[in-house]
Order: structure tokens, then C-alpha cells, then sequence
């Protein structure tokens, strides 16, 4: 009686003969190595043979990486993304040609035999030991199914794709007893179906259907015979037998896989000759793949796309989990992108600034009251060549912008709605004069925020001096005003009133809380500007930006999406009244150039100290949008500069930043409901006084300073002691 190992069980002998039994005999190890008789008998070691019965039994087939498809609102699609381009189809959406010439040329005998091949294999290690070399092989489709599951298991780690194909006893072994359960389990039919959408047949196409859109710009099931045998002939070496690269080599393939097929009787001699007789006809389609393929300058859009994704725990419990079930794909995400509003606000940005002008620009739309962003685009597109980028000017920096931008007065709509909340009249006036020194103490919400006496603060033109109403100093965005304002209400209201209009630094840094902050002196993002100023498009309700309508998996299942956080910020009476203050800007002040013809529209411009930035954000009932021109390296100055063809002595908030809103939209509300704005009666006590020119009037030049961060040159901003950085890149804001 044979001894058994401990514990019981087969013996060796009984587990040698178990593993020849099944694996030699069968030849699925041997003929899966491709190794020659000789080398043949030393596989039965002694690891192997035990390790068999350990293997589990269960061959976890990890889901397939597709495309995944992103559209606009409307359905339209944006972009393709994928780790690997592939459409999973079914066998009745693969031409019966492909289906026969991949068998016929790979596995002649699949609907004969189980998993393994017996005569394939003794044919194998024939023809090997005959020539002493490895000269032929005899997997199954089902064992190159097997292996091909373990190459995608190993997506793109070098190391784990090395593990998956490399030539060693143990993975064959596992690869036989995995090929056993996988014959069992799932039929023929389905193995051919499940072969032809994993394979590789080059040109980063994965699977028939992505193989026949790659070569031939048309889908599985519409391949004719001779293409059929194209594709299945690149298989076994997509490299050798790319068409697009070496066509003679795939012609010969070809031709022989048409063969094959007239030996199996799967068509007619006269059918392969036929075929055989005509050139490749290629009609290739490039790879698409990526947010640089994006409509309409959606590129930016299509990125934000995903960097929400891999940061919301909705798709995964940490970011790896998220990344790998994007990497997956096979989704549709159906996103707000509205694409009438897309096109004209990259239309607008194209007309105005171009994209080799020293200085670029990024423009936001958002729908009040729900959060969802319209549009998004930039002058510099998006890519990796001179004047393109692939960083997102419009955003914070955590979802892949850069440090943002200081907002100038457009901050001071956010000053008033504090000031309002707390009970200040909007009739309020202060002297504003052309210069003043920074009140002090201010209140703040840490204490008290103490100046030295020596930090000034100025108005753009010896002639704005007051006094000053809250409506007149709006319109020509008076600095001395919003500072007197500020320092009566304290700073803490403000910093509470833009945290709940989610106005945050784009660096994702507190606000810093000092009394300059109401001039703009900390860098903010397009996006985050939109969204704050359709709080008074909204009756004072703020929503959270939002990019994803839906989406469904691979397997059309519709899965949870991050949803808009909407808050009451203030008053409907403050958001209204805000509204009255910020129509007088584009009826009468700084922002008339951006007015829009036939509906009503208000708004605010900013410009920055020397320069460096200038802005326009406005809003519609139906529509807010926030446009930002400047260096985003903060280091041109805008003076004696050309912007879209432009010249200008130095740029406004009103000249270059309004015309693009204006036009944006415009497209964008072109043939829609025009609502009017709510608005309350304002007195203006003040006296009639010229109002600026057509620039941003009102802004404050200040002593230089010290800047700081993202490369800024110094001494373009104001320097307050004990709070040495609160101008942000080198700004000053007006």
C-alpha cells in the first residue's frame, strides 16, 4: 500500500500520478511552456505536484476595462476616457467570420475537446522534440483566456503583468486548473465570447469591437471575411502583424488564417482564395483617448470630471478604490455641461484673448440655485504643447487648478451682503476720501486686528472723494468706502458671510482675517466666484458647485453621485438689495461695457494691483458667471499690452474681463427666458457726481510691499505689519 503523507490524503506517488495525470498527460503544462520532450520531465516538482489541490477553485474574473463614455446635459458626448479601449459586445455583435477565423487559426479542435488538448499537446512535443527548440505550442483558447485574465487582473503594474505571463510551472499549473473550472462553468460559446473581448489585437485596442473601430472604422459584427482574418490573425503577435505598420507581414498572416479556415470547412476554398487575392484595405481611426479629445474646449471640464470622481468617497471607500474602478471604466457619466452655454463661453474667450497672448483667461457659468456648471473653459487649450496647459484656471487647486487668482472689488459684493445681515442701511454714507489711513482696531473673529497708522489706503482717482452712499460707492467701486465699511462691521461677519457663500482661498487655506481682505487680496478661483455670486441671483440660497448628473456602470446600473449642498447664505431682502447695488454697475458704474441687451443682469469688476489680474463676475436670474484675465504665474503686469489683438494702456475689470462675460452669455442665454432681477427701492443721499470712466474706477493703489508665493515678483502689494502676507501673490486688490 502506497505510504500517505501526514494527515492524510494521496500519497506522493498517488499525487505524482494525479498531477501527470491531469497536467503532463494532458500536456496543458508542457504544451502551454511550448518546451521540447527533453526538458519535459523535470516539471513534476515537488511544489507543483502538492501545490495543485491548493489552488483555489474559484477563478475571480476581475471586470474588464472599458471605455467610459462622458456627455454634456443634453447627451452629447464630450470625451472617450480609458486605461484600455474596449467595448465589451456579445457573440450575436461579433461577425460570424471573426468568430470562426480566431478558432480556426488559434484552436482548431475548441468544440472537440475540454480544456486542455491531448493530441494538440503530443503534436506539440512532437514537432519541439524533432526540432530541439520551441517551435510550437498547443494552449487552448481557453488557457489564453485563463492567462489573459491574469493579465488584466494586473491592469498596469509592470511587475504584476511579468508575474502573469512569465514561463514557470507554477502558473501553468494554475492556469490548467483554472482553464478546468472555467470549461465547466461556462460553455464554449461563452469562452469564445469572453476570449474575443479580452485579447489584445494592438494599436491599444482591446477586444473585437475596439480592434474593428481601430483598423476598419466600423463595428464587430459588420467584418467581412477578409477582415475577420486580419484581425484574428494579429493575435499572436499584434507587434509582427500590425497592418498599419508593416502590411506585407499582415497580408501573409492573413492569408494564412484564410487557409486555416478553408481547411476547417468554415468557408469554401474558392471564398479564401477570393479574399486572399485582395490588398488590406485599412480606414484607421486614430486613438481617442482622454480629455485632450474634448468638444468645444471641454478638456478642462472633462478633467474636473475626473478629479471629482477619484475625491468623492461616493465611488470608493479611499482614493485607490476609486482610481481602480475608474481605470475599470464602461461607465456613462452624464454631466451638467449645458453645451449651448459651452460653445459661447469658449467662443467669447477665443474672440478676446488668443492663446500665444502673454496673458490667459478662464471663464465659469453656473445655474443659481442648483449649483450645476453650465460651462467652463480657458484660452489656453488644453494640452501639453507651447501655449496650451493642462492646468484648470478655473478651479481650486485641489481639484487640479492652480493657486488661484486675488479677486479685487469683485469681494466687495460680499462685504456689503455682511454688512447688510448686520443691519447696515444700504443709504449708509462715509467720506471717503481719495487717501486714508486703515482705521484702527477692527474687529476680527480671533480679536482685535491693530495697524501701525502707517498702512494707506487709495481710491483710483484724486477726484472719487466723498462722502459716499453703499450704491454710488458700488458703482465706482470706491476702496475708501468698503474700508470704512468693513472696519464699522468687523471683519468676522465677512469671514462668515463668505464661508457660507462658499468664497474660499483656491489654496484651500482660511481666509486671512484682516481689514484688506475687503479689496480682494486673496487668491480665489473663477468657479468658486460664480458660485458665490449666484447666491444673489437665488434670493440669498447658495449651492454648491455640481458636475455629475448620473452615472451608470458597465452593466448599466446606476450608481451614486455626489449632489449639490444648498444653504440659505443671507436675507432674500440682502440678496435683493445686493442686486439693486450691483445693476447700477452695468447700468451707470465700472461694468457698463458688460451689460446685457434685453434682459436684466448685474455684476461687479475687479482689478488688481499692478495689474496682474482682472475680473469680471455677474449673474442673470438663470445663469452666474466669473471671468478671470491675467499671468497665471502672476508675474506679466497688464500695462502696455495687447490682449486678443487689443491694445491697452493698462487692462480693467470693465475692458477685457466684461466684453468676454457679456458675449459668453449672451450665447448662452441666446433664445431663453429672460426673468428680471428682484430689486429694492435705494435713495442716494450722495451728490451727482461724474461717474469713472469706462474702466474699473475705484481702485486703490498702496504702498509697495512684500508678495508672496507662486513665484510673484515683490513689491507689487501693500505691507500691513504683523500680517506680512495678506495680499497673497504680490496683489494689491481694487
Amino acid at each position: 500500500m502506497p505510504k500517505k503523507r501526514d494527515g492524510g490524503g494521496l500519497s506522493k506517488t498517488q499525487q505524482a500520478a494525479k498531477f501527470l495525470g491531469v497536467s503532463v498527460l494532458a500536456g496543458a503544462v508542457l504544451a502551454g511552456l511550448a518546451l521540447p520532450a527533453a526538458g519535459a520531465l523535470g516539471l513534476t516538482a515537488k511544489g507543483s505536484v502538492e501545490g495543485f489541490d491548493d489552488i483555489p477553485a474559484n477563478l475571480k474574473t476581475p471586470p474588464l476595462s472599458q471605455r467610459t463614455r462622458i456627455l454634456d446635459a443634453k447627451g452629447g458626448e464630450i470625451a472617450k476616457v480609458y486605461s484600455r479601449d474596449r467595448t465589451v459586445v456579445g457573440l450575436k455583435d461579433m461577425s460570424p467570420y471573426i468568430q470562426k477565423a480566431i478558432v480556426a487559426i488559434e484552436d482548431a479542435r475548441f468544440y472537440q475537446h475540454g480544456a486542455i488538448d491531448l493530441k494538440g499537446i503530443l503534436r506539440a512535443l512532437n514537432k519541439n522534440a524533432q526540432s530541439g527548440a520551441v517551435s510550437q505550442g498547443a494552449s487552448t483558447l481557453t488557457q489564453q483566456y485563463v492567462k489573459n485574465v491574469f493579465i488584466e487582473e494586473a491592469g498596469d503594474n509592470p511587475d504584476k503583468v511579468a508575474q502573469a505571463t512569465q514561463q514557470t510551472l507554477g502558473r501553468k499549473v494554475k492556469e490548467l486548473k483554472y482553464a478546468i473550472q472555467v470549461e465547466k462553468e461556462l460553455g464554449k460559446r461563452k469562452i469564445l465570447q469572453n476570449y474575443l473581448n479580452i485579447t489584445f489585437f494592438g494599436q491599444q485596442a482591446y477586444g473585437i469591437e475596439a480592434a474593428a473601430q481601430r483598423y476598419f472604422s466600423k463595428h464587430a459584427k459588420d467584418l467581412n471575411l477578409g477582415e475577420s482574418a486580419l484581425l484574428a490573425g494579429i493575435v499572436q503577435s499584434p507587434s509582427r502583424y500590425d497592418p498599419v505598420n508593416d502590411p506585407q507581414e499582415a497580408t501573409r498572416r492573413r492569408n494564412t488564417v484564410l487557409q486555416r479556415m478553408a481547411d476547417m470547412k468554415d468557408v469554401t476554398q474558392a471564398q479564401a482564395d477570393a479574399a486572399a487575392k485582395k490588398p488590406i484595405k485599412l480606414a484607421v481611426s486614430r486613438p481617442k483617448n482622454g480629455c485632450i479629445t474634448a468638444t468645444d474646449g471641454a478638456g478642462f471640464f472633462c478633467d474636473y470630471i475626473r478629479t471629482v470622481f477619484l475625491h468623492d468617497k461616493s465611488f470608493g471607500k479611499n482614493r485607490k478604490a476609486r482610481l481602480k474602478r475608474w481605470d475599470e471604466g464602461g461607465m456613462t457619466i452624464r454631466t451638467t455641461l449645458d453645451p449651448q452655454t459651452q460653445k459661447s463661453v469658449q467662443a467669447s474667450l477665443k474672440d478676446h484673448v488668443y492663446d500665444d497672448d502673454p496673458v490667459a483667461s478662464a471663464a465659469t457659468i453656473v445655474e443659481p440655485g442648483t449649483g450645476k456648471i453650465l460651462g467652463m473653459g480657458q484660452s489656453r487649450p488644453y494640452g501639453f504643447r507651447e501655449n496650451e496647459t493642462v492646468i484648470n484656471l478655473s478651479v481650486n487647486h485641489d481639484k487640479g487648478g492652480g493657486a488661484g487668482y486675488l479677486p479685487g472689488s469683485t469681494f466687495k459684493p460680499v462685504v456689503a451682503a455682511a454688512a447688510l445681515e448686520q443691519g447696515t442701511n444700504p443709504e449708509q454714507e462715509y467720506p471717503s476720501p481719495y487717501r486714508m489711513p486703515y482705521p484702527s482696531p477692527v474687529q476680527t473673529c480671533e480679536g482685535e486686528w491693530r495697524g501701525s497708522g502707517s498702512e494707506n489706503v487709495e481710491n483710483e482717482n484724486k477726484e472719487e472723494v466723498g462722502p459716499y452712499s453703499m450704491k454710488e460707492a458700488t458703482a465706482k467701486s470706491v476702496n475708501t468706502y468698503f474700508v470704512q465699511l468693513i472696519s464699522d462691521i468687523g471683519v468676522c461677519p465677512v469671514v462668515d458671510m463668505a464661508q457660507k457663500m462658499g468664497i474660499e482661498r483656491a489654496d484651500g487655506k482660511p481666509l486671512q482675517q484682516v481689514p484688506s481682505m475687503t479689496l480682494g487680496t486673496q487668491e480665489m478661483s473663477p468657479l468658486t466666484m460664480a458660485a458665490g455670486y449666484a447666491t444673489f441671483a437665488a434670493g440669498g440660497r447658495y449651492c454648491s458647485p455640481v458636475a455629475i448628473e448620473s452615472i451608470t456602470d458597465a452593466r448599466g446600473r446606476a450608481l451614486k453621485v455626489p449632489q449639490t449642498s444648498c444653504r440659505t447664505a443671507m436675507s432674500k431682502k440682502t440678496a435683493d438689495t445686493i442686486n439693486t447695488l450691483l445693476k447700477g454697475v452695468v447700468e451707470d458704474g465700472t461694468g457698463k461695457e458688460a451689460g446685457l441687451k434685453g434682459r436684466d443682469s448685474a455684476g461687479k469688476t475687479g482689478t488688481t494691483d499692478s495689474r496682474y489680474a482682472a475680473w469680471f463676475v455677474g449673474y442673470t436670474p438663470n445663469a452666474a458667471g466669473a471671468v478671470w484675465v491675467g499671468d497665471p504665474q502672476h508675474k506679466r503686469k497688464m500695462y502696455n499690452i495687447t490682449i486678443g489683438g487689443v491694445p491697452h494702456d493698462k487692462v480693467y475689470g470693465a475692458d477685457t474681463p466684461g466684453p468676454i462675460w457679456r458675449d459668453a452669455m449672451s450665447g448662452a442665454l441666446a433664445d431663453r427666458p429672460a426673468p428680471t432681477l428682484p430689486t429694492v427701492p435705494i435713495d442716494d443721499p450722495a451728490k451727482d457726481k461724474n461717474q469713472g470712466d469706462e474702466g474699473d474706477k475705484g481702485r486703490g493703489k498702496h504702498k509697495p510691499g512684500r508678495g508672496h508665493g507662486g513665484g510673484n515678483k515683490p513689491g507689487g502689494g501693500w505691507s500691513i505689519p504683523g500680517f506680512p502676507d495678506i495680499l497673497g501673490g504680490g496683489n494689491g486688490g481694487w
